[in-house]
């Protein structure tokens, strides 16, 4: 096998032939961080560096591991300098995934197929640049074939920019996180959007409530919560509202049970709507203060938290009625649950665990997120992959999903542990089929779909 040809990551002539059936489907991103905006007035890139390093926190991180100066990171450096630092780290990322998404970007979008280093990085720049200068926002999401992008959206977002643009639906999502124990600036942002004054928590949730509806009719049919840890404790709404009154002075057992309480009424919210929602958990965020001071959030100072104890997870999803729980994906930024977790989605209607997230983004950690799903849930109803990304060049990360799913059937396929006429369908859905299904149950999502799928 010569480097990184057309049959990477597929180590049988089986899984070459499953990964043809879904190499080329459209993608759904039903969670990503990209600006609606950028993609509203098309935006051009200056060059390379621009495209690559302007906002990727996972290219920051290894650049900082290999002892690159942050004046090349998210310094002020021109991006030539800060791509040709990159370049120059790129041979120390054996099996790093940042590796497998640059060499995928290279040659399925440059037709560059040599190694990035410090020797050929200026070369490769110009080659790069020379071909993003004639290019645009929408040519990069049209040659991806993204025909959703779900961008995480604050409740009190105008949403102007939403909407389809060239050959993509841009879709909000519904993300509440500052609302857990908002400051007034928040509240004060949230009451503008719907034109009244904010002041108590049966007027915030209110709001959310009517933005939610706002959110819909934009097509949002997915919402997303990041926290570190499910409510250990369940309150009343006597005891949320006295909280709420001295948010400003709460400890963090105290911030934990007006979260849960705050989510616990959002999930009953999201099945009236008909929004699915994302959870995301074990994370630990801005862990470097010094470097957060300097750089801000999303920058690459947060790490995989404590495993979440499974049966607050139970508990959280055993709190609603089966009738009155919505659609929910379960992320995990520390893995080492999955088995627990997967076994808990069993138990109750309509959860199920999300794609390999982040940090587990992997080839291992993809391997052992299809494994545990395969073995302890049911792999057929996964949404696949997704990017979490800032940076347009992220939808690689699809790619390398897509790889890796079809050398994990086909290893069953071959040993005749699974019927060869079952794959192509299992993996249309789980790289497409399933999202779609999940978008189009909202009209105003369906109907863009449609659209740009003319």
């Amino acid at each position: 096998m010569s480097y990184f040809d057309d049959s990477v990551l597929l180590c049988s002539d089986t899984a070459k032939k499953l990964y043809r059936t879904v190499n080329d489907l459209p993608i759904i991103d039903c969670h990503s961080h990209l600006d609606p905006k950028a993609i509203a007035e098309n935006e051009s890139f200056s060059d390379i560096g621009e495209l690559w390093l302007a906002h990727d926190h996972y290219k920051w991180r290894v650049m900082r591991l290999c002892g690159v100066d942050e004046h090349f990171i998210t310094g002020n450096a021109p991006y030539r300098e800060k791509f040709r630092e990159f370049a120059r780290i790129m041979p120390m990322l054996c099996g790093n995934p940042v590796y497998y998404f640059s060499q995928i970007e290279l040659k399925q979008f440059f037709g560059i197929t040599e190694p990035l280093c410090a020797e050929n990085a200026d070369a490769v720049y110009e080659k790069c640049s020379e071909a993003l200068s004639a290019m645009r926002v929408s040519d990069v999401l049209e040659k991806y074939r993204v025909q959703v992008a779900a961008t995480t959206d604050d409740p009190a977002d105008t949403l102007e920019y939403h909407g389809l643009h060239g050959k993509t639906a841009v879709i909000p999502t519904f993300r509440p996180d500052k609302y857990y124990c908002p400051d007034d600036a928040a509240l004060k942002r949230l009451g503008d959007s719907v034109g009244r004054s904010v002041t108590d928590l049966s007027g915030m949730l209110d709001a959310l409530t009517e933005r939610l509806e706002f959110f819909v009719s934009k097509g949002c049919f997915m919402s997303d919560h990041g926290f570190e840890k499910f409510p250990r404790k369940y309150i009343t709404k006597s005891r949320a509202e006295g909280l709420f009154a001295r948010r400003d002075r709460l400890d963090g057992d105290e911030k934990n049970e007006l979260f849960g309480y705050i989510l616990s009424y959002m999930m009953r919210r999201y099945k009236e709507y008909g929004v699915t929602a994302q959870l995301h958990f074990s994370v630990r965020r801005n862990v470097n203060r010094g470097m957060f001071a300097k750089t801000g959030p999303d920058a690459g100072f947060d790490v995989i938290g404590d495993p979440e104890e499974p049966s607050y997870v139970e508990k959280f999803l055993a709190s609603f009625d089966d009738g009155e729980r919505p659609d929910i994906v379960l992320y995990t930024l520390n893995d080492t649950v999955l088995r627990a977790l997967a076994s808990i989605s069993g138990a109750f209607p309509r959860v199920r665990i999300g794609a390999a997230w982040w940090f587990n983004d992997t080839k291992l950690g993809i391997r052992r997120t299809l494994q545990t799903v395969s073995e302890y849930a049911v792999l057929g109803t996964s949404i696949g992959m997704l990017t979490d990304s800032r940076s347009f060049a992220g939808y690689s990360r699809f790619d390398f999903f897509r790889r890796i799913l079809c050398d994990h059937t086909a290893e069953l396929v071959m040993r005749g542990e699974y019927a060869r006429q079952h794959a192509e369908k299992l993996l249309y859905d789980v790289c497409y089929g399933n999202a779609l299904a999940l978008a189009s149950r909202n009209p105003a999502a369906a109907k863009m779909i449609e659209e740009v799928s003319l």
